[in-house]
């Protein structure tokens, strides 16, 4: 029997991840404000007016961006409030709901890293939207096995958060997750339909505790499987609330 591991999401993409204790999942959405913010790096052509998918490379993102790893983050759905803390201490604090809050942490960023960007730094937001990967809402999962393999592979420890998903299953065999696009999946009380296997990128060769790039993990799965996927997307076809220690049966 698989079983739920953990359950994280990611408030501000390229940012660091929040572990939650239990989630209500709803129909067609994302995780409860995964990936609600964006950080803009340079003109990306974002209208919040008509929010549509825009490449990750528009925003500040681990792919090109590994010293984000260094940050701890922060953020509370009721005030709106991010906090971002580093070398011991608090870096920055602002209310992402107002100007002046956005502006601090956008104050933060050039500070922090001004020769990584293409333009003035920008929060970005927008109802009901979500800065994913993909253009539709889905969340990720990650089969621990996997990760376990992949270790072989490279011969050293693969930090699961590599892989920055929002599900972490233990109890599938390595790799079986890529073979189930367009099957079913129930979790707690939830019901999740996979749409898609996930094609890695060079985030996955940033350590997320150090940030510091030391391994080429799609290179590695390129070799050796001729691509570059571990990791499953799903869409949420019935609601409901999942916890750590839930069931999973395909």
């Amino acid at each position: 029997m698989a079983t739920l591991k953990s359950i994280y999401r990611y408030p501000v993409k390229g940012l660091s991840p929040e572990s939650l204790p239990a989630v209500g999942l709803e129909v067609g959405q994302t995780l409860p404000a995964d990936r609600k913010y964006a950080i803009e790096n340079g003109p990306s052509g974002f209208d919040p007016a008509a929010p549509a998918y825009l490449p990750k490379t528009r925003f500040l993102m681990l792919m090109r961006n590994e010293r984000l790893a260094t940050l701890d983050t922060h953020y509370d759905d009721a005030s709106h409030v991010l906090t971002i803390r580093g070398e011991g201490r608090k870096l920055a604090r602002g209310d992402l709901a107002t100007k002046e809050g956005r502006l601090a942490i956008e104050a933060f960023f050039r500070r922090f890293m001004p020769k990584e960007l293409n333009g003035a730094p920008k929060v970005l937001e927008a109802d009901g939207h979500s800065f994913s990967d993909v253009s539709a809402k889905v969340v990720s999962i990650i089969n621990l096995a996997s990760v376990a393999a992949i270790e072989t592979m490279v011969g050293q420890p693969v930090h699961p958060l590599r892989f920055r998903a929002n599900l972490y299953v233990e109890g599938w065999p390595a790799w079986s997750e890529l073979d189930w696009v367009g099957q079913q999946i129930a979790i707690g009380d939830a019901r999740v339909k996979v749409t898609k296997r996930i094609m890695r990128c060079a985030a996955t060769n940033v350590d997320p505790e150090i940030g510091i790039r030391d391994l080429q993990i799609p290179a590695t799965l390129m070799r050796t499987f001729q691509h570059a996927d571990c990791g499953i997307y799903a869409r949420v076809i019935d609601g409901g609330e999942i916890k750590p220690g839930d069931a999973i049966n395909l």
